[in-house]
């Protein structure tokens, strides 16, 4: 039982890092259909 304990722990602070990595470039909205779909070019 405590090696599930530890594993999602691990798997927490693993995602935890990604999204801090992520910053602003992080989209948690899932899938984007029609207008919002379509990349802005970069500016």
């Amino acid at each position: 039982m405590w090696k599930i304990a530890v594993g999602f722990v691990v798997f927490a602070a693993l995602a935890m890092y990604v999204i801090v990595k992520g910053g602003d470039n992080l989209d948690m909205g899932g899938e984007k259909h029609g207008a919002e779909a379509v990349q802005a070019p970069a500016k």
